[in-house]
């Protein structure tokens, strides 16, 4: 399984020089299965960049929401492939008992907000709500449930042979718990992280500035890693970054990160913060290697 990052930012793109080491999009990952299916996870506005180095690519697309807040979806009229009526490309949404999601997705991708609406897009397209239980594409199972973030918002787990990526942008799973104590089954999302090669997850928030945002549906650097100790993931991407989180910022994150995984797991080069253009490849025995930006 190979994982792609093409946007890692939270809340709003960051168009500023200071970014430009970790990336100013938002949220968006490829993924390639080992049969060579693509998976696409949130369309933030790191999915332009994703379009363009699709072009001319004919396979079929599937793009998995985890939500529809603004910086999850604004991206998606700019992926090319959408474009190209020899596109094929399923949007697979959370439920909502209000609308599906087509309707739903249809309030920001039509007038006044936009110039180009959803039933004008030439590519083939499919709206689906994802299924409660486990469902296949291609040669994953994947398995999804709703996670503490405001409105309904999903988690993924993608299974490809004995590679297991959960994907958990927007999460705040400290919230009325204790996430070294309480039952398992009691904290939210970990059901989806147990024992992942690579667990992408949300750490928006340094402690002190949670403590204004605390209900706000994001983690602290702390409590991402504690929720990653506990679900005993092998890798750990820290994701979402504030947009008021310059490089230098990140960079800080990063070696305080290391200090706290090496002290508590052993292996500092087990956690990483995110940047743009980032690879990784899961291998079937679940092992992760990784590619660094360019």
């Amino acid at each position: 399984m190979r994982v792609s990052f093409w946007g890692v930012r939270g809340s709003i793109p960051v168009a500023d020089h200071s970014a430009l080491g970790y990336g100013g999009n938002t949220s968006c990952v490829a993924v390639r299965l080992r049969d060579g299916s693509r998976l696409v996870l949130d369309g933030g506005t790191g999915i332009r960049d994703l379009g363009v180095a699709l072009a001319g690519v004919r396979d079929e697309i599937h793009i998995l929401l985890t939500h529809l807040h603004l910086d999850h979806i604004m991206g998606l009229l700019f992926f090319a492939p959408l474009f190209d009526p020899e596109s094929c490309v399923t949007v697979w949404g959370p439920p909502d008992p209000s609308a599906g999601i087509r309707r739903r997705l249809a309030r920001y991708l039509s007038a006044p907000l936009c110039p180009i609406e959803v039933r004008e897009l030439p590519a083939r397209m499919r709206f689906r709500t994802v299924p409660s239980g486990s469902f296949r594409l291609g040669s994953a199972e994947i398995e999804a449930a709703l996670v503490n973030h405001r409105g309904p918002t999903l988690g993924y787990r993608v299974t490809d042979g004995g590679a297991v990526l959960a994907y958990i942008p927007d999460h705040e799973p400290a919230l009325g718990q204790d996430l070294e104590r309480d039952p398992c089954e009691s904290i939210s999302g970990l059901a989806l992280a147990r024992d992942a090669s690579l667990l992408i997850h949300d750490a928006q928030y340094t402690a002190e500035e949670y403590v204004g945002k605390r209900g706000w549906g994001h983690s602290t650097l702390h409590d991402a890693l504690a929720f990653a100790r506990r679900a005993e993931a092998e890798h750990v991407a820290l994701f979402h970054h504030d947009p008021a989180h310059n490089d230098a910022h990140l960079d800080a994150i990063a070696a305080e990160a290391a200090d706290v995984w090496s002290a508590r797991v052993g292996d500092p080069g087990g956690v990483f913060v995110a940047r743009e253009r980032d690879v990784l490849e899961l291998s079937t025995d679940g092992r992760a290697s990784r590619r660094a930006a360019a």
